[in-house]
């Protein structure tokens, strides 16, 4: 196995009273495509939110590419190599399709127009939707703003791609594409944390299955071990419940 590209040791958070990670261990290595599995409220979006610290924590540390999260002064340098896609797709919507997908190079890595839209070009080409560079995000179906939304993320050339359930406010029909787009980049070698409801995209694109409970990690297998053969009751159960939805 590579080295860990995402060292997670001892992490605690709380909101208030509330103990949503309790005592987390996990690495993750270069090119590992990680999904995330488990009931609602056991803890996955926050920790996936941790890794960039769009959630603060109080206790225990998170390395990235072996960068310490603990100093707000790295802050910058972790987020540059970490792209985040979201349940919502936070567009812009008084920008077009390519302004979205150009402000972070030009701002953040300084790149000169030209060659942030030409980028841009390539990355809206790589999910589909190069045709829809002129439009707004309003004139977009749902999984189009979606695709949109990878191809901003992948516009910085982050090492790390996280997704916080990026096809749970899509209407059916619209959850292939995207998940089409994520095969793709999974494919492609990119280190992948994806936190989903999307069992048979656990199954083919996994490398490693990661089930939370109440804050904490149940279990972690392949995806044949987790979907065939379970270590704990809890997991059985929780996927009874979503395979026979």
């Amino acid at each position: 196995m590579s080295k860990a590209i995402i060292q997670i040791k001892g992490l605690n958070k709380w909101f208030g009273r509330l103990h949503v990670l309790r005592e987390v261990n996990l690495e993750v290595a270069a090119g590992e495509k990680l999904v995330i599995v488990g009931p609602s409220g056991s803890g996955k979006s926050t920790l996936i939110r941790c890794i960039n610290r769009l959630e603060e924590f109080q206790q225990g540390e998170v390395v990235v590419d072996g960068i310490p999260l603990s100093s707000a002064k790295n802050l910058e340098a972790v987020r540059r190599e970490v792209g985040m896609v979201f349940q919502q797709f936070n567009l812009f919507p008084h920008m077009t399709v390519l302004h979205n997908v150009t402000l972070a190079p030009c701002k953040v890595r300084g790149w000169s127009l030209e060659k942030a839209e030409r980028k841009a070009q390539e990355l809206l080409e790589r999910v589909g939707i190069a045709d829809q560079a002129r439009k707004y995000p309003a004139q977009l179906s749902g999984g189009q703003q979606q695709r949109v939304a990878i191809a901003r993320a992948l516009a910085m050339e982050p090492k790390i791609m996280l997704f916080d359930e990026p096809t749970s406010a899509l209407d059916p029909e619209m959850v292939g594409e995207v998940l089409d787009v994520m095969r793709g980049l999974a494919e492609s070698g990119m280190t992948m944390l994806v936190v989903t409801h999307e069992m048979g995209f656990a199954r083919d694109v996994a490398d490693r299955v990661i089930v939370m409970d109440q804050g904490q990690i149940l279990e972690q297998a392949s995806p044949e071990v987790i979907f065939q053969n379970p270590a704990h009751e809890r997991t059985r159960v929780f996927l009874q419940r979503v395979l026979h939805h």
